[in-house]
């Protein structure tokens, strides 16, 4: 890894943690706020440490984008959590019976685009 491109890991790393720290919810409840925090800092300690033995330049450049990308909506929306696009009707519906299938594969493909580094925990 370039020094310019740690420069610009580490930049970003602090920018998502003064952007926990400043973190308010959109509704303003005391407990969405303090959870929209917690959620922003695990989920860069996790990326973070994930993709630090990361080498391939690509493969840098691309995570990168990815948290612009996911800073930049997360601002833009107030909303921390990433958010499912072209997500089909019942695409989250509970996980039971013949359905299971369909829905997981509804669900893999509900996954946002911008979302690439980490797979998902549910």
């Amino acid at each position: 890894m370039t020094p310019a491109t740690r420069q610009k890991v580490l930049g970003l790393y602090r920018k998502v943690l003064q952007i926990a720290k400043n973190w308010q919810s959109a509704s303003g409840q005391i407990e969405e706020t303090v959870r929209g925090k917690e959620y922003i800092r695990n989920e860069a300690r996790t990326l973070f440490r994930k993709n630090k033995n990361v080498t391939d330049p690509k493969l840098i450049k691309q995570c990168i984008e990815e948290c612009e990308a996911r800073i930049e909506i997360g601002l833009h929306y107030n909303i921390p959590y990433p958010r499912p696009i072209h997500l089909p009707p019942m695409g989250l519906a509970h996980k039971q019976g013949r359905t299971l299938r369909h829905q997981e594969k509804l669900r893999k493909i509900s996954k946002p685009i911008y979302l690439k580094s980490h797979d998902e925990v549910s």
